[in-house]
């Protein structure tokens, strides 16, 4: 499949990233950023400082403010914040042609209607075709060219294959699933659970207990996963087990270095004042809460995690209902 456009929608670290990688990849693209501030560091300096500093872009990234301009391609990446993703493209719909293939790089549940990201652009944008790109992927590494390898979920084979090659370069590797769903909860999930796993860290309870958090979190999203459809096989995959290995393994996570602070004593709205860009298992731990009860799936150290965000618990008696739980068989 030959890709003549290519529009990045979203100028924070991991559209700037894939933009990039598309870039290196011999791609010409066209990176949307609603900051003026943003358009003009890429077209004139061909650097990103806000969101993606120390990073030289390639010059065949071209920026606009103007989403009608960066619609005019044959596929869109959409990397817009979760809790935007609905404005965004519903603005930019007005504007797509039929069958655009529209691929979500967004990882979230939309606070209030509790739908992941596919589902939300699939409502604003009902014309263009749908396909997720997720797993295991920090912004810097991308960007830097170094070896990625990702999940391309799309429930067309043909259009997925397809894409998945069309994307595909020597940095960055796509394989093919038809499970959307199960690849988009991974993404989802795992950035509440990498709150708790910075907690860990930051309270200084040692390599054993993040072992047990990210082991257990594990549990958590394959339970939910399932009770919500998804394949167990691409919960054990990149999108999934991938994705949270590296998440809650490494401070270049926003919502890992978050449950750091936190665990350090910080309070939330000091470690959120201090960001530019957005945490996203802050505002998905609501939501994913709330589903799990609705699906009666046991999920802990997401309920400790959204407790402690919404201030009804302190981290240390967060750790303490934790380790008081019922004892019980570990399958």
């Amino acid at each position: 499949m030959q890709l003549n456009s290519i529009s990045v929608i979203g100028g924070g670290a991991w559209g700037t990233a894939l933009a990039q990688a598309l870039a290196l990849g011999g791609n010409s693209v066209v990176l949307w950023a609603r900051e003026p501030e943003i358009v003009e560091d890429i077209n004139k300096r061909h650097v990103n400082r806000v969101y993606l500093p120390g990073v030289d872009l390639d010059h065949r990234i071209r920026a606009t403010a103007d989403l009608k301009e960066a619609a005019a391609a044959n596929a869109i990446l959409a990397v817009v914040p979760a809790q935007h993703m609905r404005v965004v493209m519903a603005t930019m719909a007005r504007h797509l042609a039929d069958g655009v293939p529209v691929i979500v790089c967004a990882k979230g549940i939309e606070r209030e209607s509790g739908k992941l990201m596919g589902e939300v652009v699939a409502e604003a944008a009902p014309r263009a075709q749908l396909a997720i790109l997720t797993g295991p992927s920090f912004a810097a590494d991308v960007a830097r060219g170094l070896p990625s390898a990702l999940t391309f979920a799309c429930r067309n084979e043909t259009l997925g294959r397809a894409l998945a090659a069309a994307l595909s370069s020597r940095q960055m590797r796509l394989y093919w699933s038809s499970d959307v769903l199960g690849a988009e909860l991974g993404g989802a999930v795992k950035n509440v659970l990498a709150i708790a796993a910075g907690i860990v860290e930051g309270r200084g309870l040692g390599t054993s207990a993040h072992a047990a958090i990210v082991t257990r979190g594990f549990a958590e999203l394959r339970r939910f996963g399932e009770a919500m459809g998804a394949r167990s096989e691409t919960l054990l995959g990149l999108s999934g087990l991938g994705d949270l290995i590296l998440t809650c393994g490494s401070t270049q996570s926003r919502n890992m270095s978050l449950g750091r602070a936190l665990g350090e004593g910080r309070a939330l709205q000091d470690i959120l004042g201090a960001r530019s860009a957005v945490t996203e298992g802050v505002y998905t731990s609501a939501a994913l809460v709330r589903l799990a009860r609705e699906k009666h799936v046991e999920m802990p150290i997401a309920e400790a995690v959204h407790s402690i965000i919404e201030g009804r618990i302190s981290v240390d008696d967060a750790i303490a209902d934790l380790m008081q739980r019922p004892l019980k068989e570990e399958d």
